[in-house]
């Protein structure tokens, strides 16, 4: 059930605006904020012109100007360095990570959020790097949620494992990017299926889950929390800040 009583916003634009509205799905409330790439410059930020990790969206927001919408966007080491691949205006800064390791980043399938001029599309890793699609701005993570529209098959239905979630989904065609974070806790398999039958989209990305925050001044939030590393966004300008 889609809530929209107040809470349907276009964040200000000129074309097709970023839409932010809540929904419930598996009796838990989700915050869900669609963005078109052909028109609103949707790229990640990670470091400042100094090279230091701009660490929160204000600081983002200080150098660059005002967001319109921004989210965390991938896993990151204490220094905030991310922990697989990244692409920033076209220059990598992190190699991709292929190979299984620890926690919710090495359970393979993981994938890339790949961003590209006028589309972004949800990638998993190993067809990622045999594909190596020119993308102006990527971030790795994981695991994949959704596969070619088969949910990750280590997700266990009624899983106890519950926590606040945030990811990224997109349509097969690349021009429909969806980003979703839960307003309570909930396991991978639920997650999974909110993007695939509630929002139906063939591919879907975990970003992360105990610093998952949303920046959308439209609605009236602005999460505060820990340090991020990997941030997405969309400047109120729509242009890329570069």
């Amino acid at each position: 059930m889609i809530r929209l009583a107040a809470v349907l916003v276009l964040l200000a634009g000129p074309a097709a605006a970023t839409t932010c509205f809540e929904t419930t799905w598996a009796e838990t409330d989700f915050t869900i904020c669609q963005v078109d790439p052909a028109t609103e410059g949707l790229r990640l930020f990670l470091s400042d012109a100094a090279g230091r990790p701009y660490r929160s969206f204000r600081a983002v927001e200080d150098e660059l100007g005002p967001l319109r919408f921004a989210m965390n966007a991938g896993m990151y080491h204490p220094d905030l360095s991310p922990v697989g691949h990244y692409v920033e205006e076209g220059r990598e800064e992190m190699r991709v990570i292929p190979n299984e390791g620890p926690g919710n980043f090495g359970m393979l399938p993981n994938g890339v959020f790949c961003i590209q001029e006028a589309r972004a599309f949800v990638i998993e890793t190993l067809a990622y790097e045999r594909d190596r699609p020119d993308c102006r701005f990527a971030t790795q993570s994981g695991p994949m949620l959704v596969i070619d529209g088969a949910l990750h098959p280590r997700f266990i239905e009624g899983s106890d494992s519950r926590h606040v979630r945030n990811g990224v989904g997109t349509s097969a065609d690349g021009r429909r990017v969806v980003f979703a974070i839960s307003d309570g806790v909930v396991n991978f398999y639920d997650f999974a299926t909110l993007f695939r039958d509630h929002l139906g989209l063939p591919n879907a990305l975990y970003f992360d889950g105990r610093i998952s925050r949303l920046h959308a001044p439209g609605i009236g939030r602005s999460d505060a929390g820990w340090a991020m590393g990997p941030m997405v966004g969309v400047l109120d300008g729509g242009g890329t800040g570069g």
